[in-house]
């Protein structure tokens, strides 16, 4: 017979989708066999005690009722695909290290049903756990015999459990509304709902079911911040501004294999992508057919996770950034022209420093750091971009960005600033370019840009919103004619693009008092978005001599210019 860990390690299933008959037969053996050998039921308790993702995976059932229609079992068995395995052991981590963590996760990728697995996991192996769950509605919680609440899914779990599983004098009487009680070990986990929760004393781990949704999340802050010391926020997006979405902005990105952070929220990520059965044919599907039902703003916030998507007047639409990924790959144009740079300085707090670079049209490279000395900043961007040729520099020189200059002019002095860096200064509240040109170039109905735009923060922003507009059109519309230096394109391997993603529909436009267009960054409850910001001055660059689209000859002829009176390493700004 195979060693004891041989006969509980094994998986059950490697596939994807799995053989949910290869799954219940490997159970039913190894039942068989703890039956036969009882010092095996007692190894595998010992074993699960400290491992909950193979526990949930070798024996928990989840539930599906959308299976029936095509034939297959509503009951299987709930062998996690990677990204649930890592969300186990990321709870696990947040328990371990008594840190608060959040959960930003799309539609339909059974994280409820995670949190449910693990809920019932420390029950049945931590003696006195308290685990604590809330919701906005009561039925939400729980209501007999519908597995869409969550202590309905936990008696779905108890009930498919083999009994060498189950606590001894395990009856009805201990699985009751809203309330689970384990004879054998104390351990209880119990319910609450609205304004309510956080009232029902203190809890080893407490989760917040679809947190961004609650009326009064600040009641219920207050409440469970002496009551626990781990909360998991669980909760597709719904707005910016609220209490799920400022703890996300203010939290830090977990990944497997890095630490829980300290006194700060632990942020776990789960997209539509991490569901090994969802393509981009299904999402191009579901897409589709959210516009024709004119619910996209629904499918936006659902799937995309896009906070903004139910929010009026933002700037640059989820939809236009998404078509834009890999653009130069999907039209066929590639990053012909010269480079360019932007540096948006970080302001206070926890907002960041951030420099964005592209060459052509295609963005190349964004990076954020949290460097509050502005002249180790200035020497940072200016080593990042010194190997790209010539390049200019543009930075926002308003409040703190004011010390760029003066380190800038010291490196000028000392004859330090690399001779192929142009450093030009961007001032957000300034006029705008071009006052006397039409906002749409040849449209005479169309407003000067004097008119429309507010300053020169407005007309950045509206003018990469033009560029990502054309980009969307001209990946979607084979009748759109376009130019590749009208686009713009952001490859799928930046490091930082869901961030950027998120960050460039961020902002929204509303009118000054003379009417104008003006640019609201960070509506209530965001943070600044130093990305996109950077992004924005890259692609409205001042003062720059050179072309952003060229050919050999005219690229050859900017390299041989000689430099201009606003040249670093030439003339003091």
């Amino acid at each position: 017979m195979p060693a004891l860990s041989e006969q509980i390690t094994s998986p059950p299933s490697a596939e994807w989708p799995p053989n949910y008959v290869q799954v219940y037969a490997w159970r039913q053996r190894r039942v068989l066999q703890m039956r036969a050998e009882p010092k095996l039921q007692y190894g595998a308790l010992e074993y699960y005690k400290t491992r909950p993702t193979e526990w949930i995976t070798h024996w928990v059932d989840t539930y599906d009722p959308r299976n029936v229609a095509s034939g297959s079992m509503a009951r299987i068995p709930f062998v996690l695909f990677p990204r649930q395995e890592q969300l186990v052991d990321f709870l696990w981590a947040c328990l371990s290290a008594e840190q608060n963590g959040l959960i930003e996760k799309s539609r339909d990728l059974g994280a409820t049903w995670v949190c449910a697995a693990f809920s019932v996991w420390l029950w049945l192996f931590k003696e006195g756990s308290a685990i604590g769950w809330g919701s906005r509605k009561e039925q939400l919680i729980d209501r007999l015999g519908d597995a869409d609440s969550i202590f309905e899914k936990m008696r779905m779990i108890l009930r498919g459990l083999p009994p060498e599983f189950l606590p001894a004098g395990l009856g009805p009487d201990n699985t009751t509304y809203m309330r689970f009680v384990n004879p054998a070990n104390g351990a209880t986990i119990t319910g609450e709902s609205g304004d309510n929760i956080g009232r029902g004393g203190r809890k080893l781990i407490y989760f917040k079911d679809e947190s961004a949704h609650y009326e009064h999340p600040e009641m219920i802050e207050a409440s469970l911040t002496d009551n626990t010391r781990v909360q998991i926020d669980l909760s597709s997006v719904h707005g910016l501004g609220t209490v799920f979405h400022r703890k996300r902005e203010a939290g830090a990105d977990w990944e497997p294999g890095q630490p829980i952070a300290k006194g700060r929220t632990n942020v776990f990520v789960m997209d539509w992508r991490d569901h090994p059965m969802k393509t981009q044919a299904w999402h191009d599907e579901r897409e589709a057919k959210a516009r024709d039902d004119g619910l996209l703003h629904i499918f936006a916030q659902e799937v995309e996770r896009n906070y903004s998507a139910s929010v009026e007047g933002v700037i640059i639409p989820a939809e236009w950034v998404a078509a834009s990924i890999d653009a130069h790959i999907k039209l066929g144009f590639d990053d012909s022209g010269m480079w360019a740079a932007a540096l948006d300085v970080a302001d206070e707090g926890l907002d960041t420093n951030a420099l964005a670079k592209r060459k052509g049209v295609v963005l190349k490279s964004v990076e954020e750091w949290g460097e509050r000395d502005t002249g180790k900043t200035t020497r940072r961007a200016v080593n990042a971009v010194s190997e790209c040729g010539l390049v200019d520099l543009q930075y926002d020189s308003i409040g703190v960005g004011a010390g760029v200059k003066a380190e800038s002019n010291r490196l000028v002095d000392e004859d330090l600033m690399p001779k192929n860096v142009w450093l030009t200064p961007w001032n957000a509240g300034a006029e705008v370019l071009h006052k006397d040109k039409f906002v749409i170039p040849g449209d005479k109905n169309s407003p000067l840009n004097g008119d429309f735009y507010g300053n020169l923060k407005a007309q950045g922003w509206w003018q990469l919103r033009q560029r990502f507009e054309r980009t969307w059109r001209a990946v979607n519309d084979n009748t759109f004619t376009w130019e590749p230096e009208q686009l713009i394109s952001l490859p799928s391997s930046l490091p930082l693009l869901r961030k950027i993603q998120k960050e460039l529909s961020q902002a929204t436009a509303s009118t000054n008092t003379r009417m104008k267009l003006i640019v609201d960054k960070s509506p209530e409850g965001t943070r600044s978005p130093n990305l996109a910001d950077a992004i924005m001055m890259c692609y409205w660059p001042l003062k720059s001599v050179r072309p952003m689209v060229v050919n050999a000859a005219l690229l050859q002829r900017a390299q041989s210019l000689s430099r201009p009176h606003g040249l670093m390493g030439t003339r003091r700004l």
